[in-house]
Order: C-alpha cells, then structure tokens, then sequence
C-alpha cells in the first residue's frame, strides 16, 4: 500500500527504519523508566540517529541478513549508494555526533538532569518522554530516512540544490561551532578572573540571544534541500521540511529558548544591562525592523 504517493517499496523501507527508531528508543525506556534514571537519555537520542541512518542506508541488506541468516553475506560496501545518498547520511551522522558528544558529556559532569528531576518519578510521563524522543530522531531525520529509501539508480544526478543544501547545512553548523566557541572562549575568560560580565552579549551573542539554536534550525534545512532532487511527488518532498520547521518550533517554544529565557529573568531581570541586552537583541532570529526582540 503507497503512503504519501511513494512506491510500497520505499513505504517499507521507511517503515521499517522508522519502526527500528522507536523500538530503540523503547529498549532503553524499559531500562531506565524502572531505575528512574535519565543518564542514558541524551546517549540514546544521539546513537538512535546514528543507528537509524546507518539501518536507512543499508535496509535491505540488513532486512536479508536477518531473513535469511547468516548465510547470506552482510555487505557495508558504499559503492552501491547513489552520492546523495551517501552526502546525506554523512550530514546526520556529523550532526549527531556531534550534539551527542556534547550531551554526553553534560550528563557525565554533572550526573544528572535538572529537566527529569519531577518526571522520571512518574513512569507513565517518563515513558512518553521516550516516546517524544523517538518523535524527535523521526522527524528531524526523515529527509534523510526517505533519500536513502529511494533506490540509487532512480536517483538523479546530484544538481545546484543539493550542493545548495550542503552549503545550507555548513552554513548552519558554522554558526553553532561560532557561537559555542565565543561562550566556551568567554566562560574561561570569566573563570580567569579577565572580566566580571554576568552573561555574553558579544561576537554572534550580540544579534541573537541564542545563535547556536539559530545554527541548529538552519542547518536542518540542508537535507530537506537534497531530498527535493528525489524523483517523487512535490507533496512529499515539501513534506521533509517538517525536520527544520519541528525543530525550530521545538526550540523556540518548548526545550530551547523558554527554559534559557526564564532562567535568565530569574537570574538578571532586574539588571539594567541585561533589560537593554534583551530589548535590543532578537530572541532567535535578528528579523528587520525590531522584529523578533524584546520577551521571548
């Protein structure tokens, strides 16, 4: 049965990782719910990416290796991959390298997770937030789930927008790299006694409160760009645009901004110079006009 317009075969491919996604996600819950721990979390969010784009590139060999047994051949040769395809997953598989690199190590240093310090004493919320996190792998990587899907012969070759994705995506990582390095630069300067600020307001911090999340939205339109090469139907190809839109909407509004925002108003809501700092410099995105300053 088609979905989307899309062949049935490429509807099991998705399938079948999307399904892998959230009974990975599931196997850790079953662990972690019980023992009310979050340490495993953000590891899990990171390898589920990791995993399911390695399982997108390679399904029906995996498929037939598990079918069939061992006795046939368990192939992870990459020449059988159209370039896209190839580009694609290498742009997740950095991506969540590197966000999974940095949570980790969060979670290591500081032994747990302010966020789940109410939640995870409450198995049937705890257990949903499994199930959102398995959302989350789902959407953000489906641009990249469905290139693969698609057969490489039928792939064409690769045009001005996927090179236009790739520079989207550099683009956007850019950006967070940018920012993370001036925060990290101006936290050590702070902790050598060279300055006394309460907060950073300089570099990419000076037209965006959150310019690594404003990186992370825009580089999460690169694989929707590839994915519009993809000899489908428009509907569904405009569909993969849900990862940069998901993603925008879920740091803007929920995980990102609002926890960040809040802090800092409990922290310095009455300084004067963090009331100018947030009133002359947009929350997210440094729209024209003034547009998109003041109050998150």
């Amino acid at each position: 049965m088609a979905f989307l317009g899309l062949h049935p075969a490429i509807t099991s491919r998705l399938a079948g990782v999307i399904g892998f996604t959230f009974a990975y996600q599931a196997a850790f819950a079953i662990y972690s719910v019980p023992k009310q721990t979050e340490k495993l979390y953000d590891l899990a969010g990171s390898t589920g990416f990791i995993t399911s784009t390695l399982l997108s590139l390679y399904y029906p060999t995996v498929r037939s290796w598990f079918t069939s047994g061992p006795s046939v051949p368990l192939s992870l040769s990459l020449s059988s991959h159209h370039p896209r395809q190839l580009l694609a997953s290498a742009l997740l598989l950095i991506w969540a390298g590197r966000l999974g690199s940095y949570l980790v190590q969060r979670i290591a240093k500081h032994g747990s997770d302010s966020r789940f310090d109410d939640l995870k004493t409450k198995p049937a919320i705890f257990s949903a937030m499994w199930f959102g996190q398995a959302l989350w792998v789902t959407l953000v990587g489906l641009p990249v789930f469905l290139i693969n899907a698609v057969p490489a012969g039928a792939h064409p070759a690769l045009a001005w927008k996927d090179f236009l994705g790739l520079a989207v995506w550099a683009g956007g990582l850019g950006l967070e790299v940018l920012a993370d390095s001036e925060k990290s630069a101006w936290r050590k300067a702070k902790d050598e006694k060279k300055h006394e600020e309460k907060f950073i307001s300089s570099g990419a911090w000076a037209w965006s409160r959150h310019p690594n999340y404003l990186g992370e939205v825009l580089l999460q339109h690169g694989p929707p760009l590839l994915a519009l090469s993809l000899p489908l139907a428009a509907s569904t190809k405009y569909a993969t645009f849900i990862s940069p839109v998901f993603s925008y909407l879920l740091l803007r509004y929920a995980s990102g901004v609002p926890p960040l925002e809040e802090s800092a108003e409990k922290k310095w809501g009455k300084d004067e110079k963090w009331r100018k700092y947030a009133q002359d410099t947009s929350v997210l995105v440094p729209w024209p006009l003034g547009l998109g300053k003041g109050k998150a």
